[in-house]
């Protein structure tokens, strides 16, 4: 599964691919798909079977989607977005 997720920061983006290649996880920086929205531009694009990569969903993060072939499918959303 290939998913994107989205920051408020791009400090918060840079952490997530850290704990990404932490953990063995295909992970890379890129702009924000003009589709999804974001706060600050940047966005990790990762692979793996889970919707979370890490132990808890960042503090920092917007959202997540699973990109299909439709679209992207929202996996997860912070409460406050």
């Amino acid at each position: 599964m290939v998913c994107i997720a989205t920051f408020y920061s791009h400090f918060g983006a840079m952490r997530f691919k850290k704990d990404c290649d932490r953990r063995g996880i295909p992970a890379r920086l890129m702009p924000v798909p003009r589709d999804l929205s974001s706060s600050c531009g940047t966005c990790v694009r990762y692979e793996g079977g889970t919707a979370c990569p890490t132990e808890d969903w960042p503090e920092e993060m917007e959202q997540a989607v699973a990109v299909t072939g439709e679209g992207y499918q929202t996996l997860w959303r912070a409460e406050h977005s």
